[in-house]
């Protein structure tokens, strides 16, 4: 009953999380950052409720989890159509992910209308451009980040835009840590319900950052332009 809950409620807050994402994306084309503000404080506030439920989740002992996991097969959170739609709107996506998820002709067409949409980083590139800024390579993103971050002052609701979008990249990655070693405490090195790898696969979506070039623009805060 718990495990089935609690994947319950996380399929809720990813479908709300998916309706903050859209209308972020749409005050970001409107040019409306304190509504985006508005939607990010939100947003934050669902991250750290799905990272606190792993405590409940891990009242679970490892006994008791087994004693059903044969059961769920193939069933897995790999499976689920909701947070995959969460990533391809993020921009962290590909084709390929499609073939490995039980789909309906509607979930397909709508992760693969997601695949073909602007990701929500797109719209913040379009974003900087319109503003003035240069965002075409990664070099000149990580240089355009550099100038908000130095002269925010000038740049005020720019910067704030910025540490919104990397603290929702990084509460993403928290969360999927915390998951992780909630795995590993169930079920060791085993291969997942869905036929994953299990953890291992889990520990290498550790490297998706949505946002990389905010987290490499920090190496060059405070040393002139960036080379």
């Amino acid at each position: 009953m718990l495990f089935i809950v609690i994947h319950q409620v996380y399929e809720l807050w990813f479908k709300q999380l998916l309706h903050e994402l859209v209308a972020t994306i749409e005050a970001l084309d409107a040019d409306d950052l304190l509504r985006v503000a508005k939607f990010f404080r939100r947003i934050h506030t669902i991250q750290r409720l799905l990272e606190q439920q792993v405590d409940i989740l891990e009242t679970m002992t490892p006994q008791e989890f087994n004693a059903f996991r044969d059961h769920l097969n193939p069933a897995s959170g790999f499976q689920s159509v909701q947070f995959r739609e969460m990533e391809f709107l993020c921009g962290v996506g590909n084709a390929e992910t499609l073939q490995h998820i039980v789909l309906e002709d509607e979930q397909r067409a709508r992760l693969e209308r997601r695949l073909r949409e602007p990701s929500l980083y797109d719209h913040v590139k379009s974003l900087l451009v319109r503003r003035g800024f240069v965002a075409g390579t990664s070099a000149e993103i990580v240089e355009s980040f550099r100038r908000i971050y130095t002269d925010a002052e000038h740049h005020y609701d720019l910067y704030l835009l910025l540490e919104d979008l990397i603290e929702f990249d990084e509460r993403l990655l928290l969360w999927r840590g915390r998951h992780i070693k909630m795995v590993e405490r169930m079920i060791g090195q085993k291969h997942g319900t869905g036929g994953s790898p299990g953890v291992k696969y889990l520990e290498g979506t550790l490297r998706k950052q949505l946002f990389p070039e905010l987290w490499e623009v920090r190496t060059h805060l405070g040393t002139g332009s960036y080379a």
